[in-house]
């Protein structure tokens, strides 16, 4: 089998994995085009890159190397979350690893790899074993309600306004000027994804 071929049938393999991470495990959580763009084109670059050097010491410090330049070139005057820069690294170093495994015909420990990425990946998004919590600051203008023998009504009063299902409360800086209060409210993520769904299903219903 000629080499054209290997790397041809090497790339769809490596290409299956990545769109299985990106469209089934990043994608719904967050619908970025840019985002999507640029993994599944970093990706394939250094796995064209990779497989066309013999020299497998050579590749590898290529492959990371070109992280590095478009990390320098693209991303130093853009912030981009921790979240989309660890996809961004998982995908690079991903096809390195494929090439590499590949170019030595190591097809078990390729399937080895990719699925235990690919799961812990989806473990990770779905919370599996953690709970996690969504912070907000918001300023409050009821400060007479700003005292430990209140915060029960504190409490409702926040959930009655926000509609959120807060599980805790911190107070910031207080305005006695102004009579306002800087509070970060905390509330359980899987919650607040379900209370958007039972409100959309409820405007709908309500607009049938």
């Amino acid at each position: 089998m000629s080499t054209a071929v290997n790397l041809l049938i090497g790339f769809a393999l490596n290409l299956a994995s990545v769109l299985i991470i990106v469209r089934f495990i990043y994608f719904p959580g967050r619908r970025d085009r840019d985002y999507v763009f640029t993994f599944v084109i970093f990706n394939a670059i250094i796995f064209f890159v990779m497989g066309l050097m013999n020299n497998t010491g050579l590749s590898v410090g290529v492959g990371f190397g070109l992280f590095a330049i478009f990390s320098i070139l693209r991303y130093r005057t853009d912030t981009v979350p921790i979240r989309d820069m660890t996809y961004l690294f998982v995908l690079i170093a991903l096809a390195v690893v494929n090439s590499l495994l590949l170019q030595a015909q190591a097809f078990a420990e390729f399937a080895v790899v990719n699925i235990a990425i690919i799961t812990l990946l989806y473990l990770l998004e779905k919370g599996w074993g953690f709970r996690y919590e969504i912070r907000k600051s918001i300023t409050y203008d009821r400060i007479d309600l700003v005292r430990a023998e209140n915060w029960p009504e504190l409490m409702n009063d926040l959930k009655q306004r926000t509609g959120l299902p807060i599980n805790r409360i911190e107070i910031g800086d207080l305005n006695f000027l102004r009579d306002s209060a800087h509070i970060t409210i905390y509330c359980d993520a899987s919650a607040i994804r379900a209370s958007d769904v039972r409100l959309i299903s409820g405007s709908l219903s309500n607009d049938d």
